[in-house]
């Protein structure tokens, strides 16, 4: 059996219009963020934040204002060191969740 080669030729545009197609539809997923730095360590915004500690604003904005979280402003924008909040988290919340004996 033989095929004539416009006949292939129109099927294969079809396949691979209906494969664009198919791409197009595809959700794609959102660009990573660009994470920052300061001075080789990790820098935290407020959103970062409040999705790792599953606090509000609010509370963040309570934990600086009582000194508890070490915070840095840029341009109106609260950024936090990594090692600042592990030490803040080690001294504020492993306490309250021990496991009772």
């Amino acid at each position: 059996m033989f095929i004539e080669k416009e006949y292939m030729e129109s099927w294969m545009k079809r396949i691979m219009e209906r494969f664009d197609r198919l791409e197009n539809s595809l959700v794609k997923p959102p660009p990573e963020r660009e994470r920052q730095t300061l001075d080789g360590e990790l820098l935290l915004d407020n959103q970062d934040l409040c999705i790792m500690l599953n606090v509000s604003k609010r509370s963040l904005q309570r934990y600086r204002s009582l000194g508890w979280l070490p915070y840095k402003q840029i341009d109106q924008k609260m950024y936090y060191l990594q090692s600042d909040v592990e030490r803040f988290i080690k001294k504020h919340f492993e306490k309250r969740y021990k496991p009772k004996r």
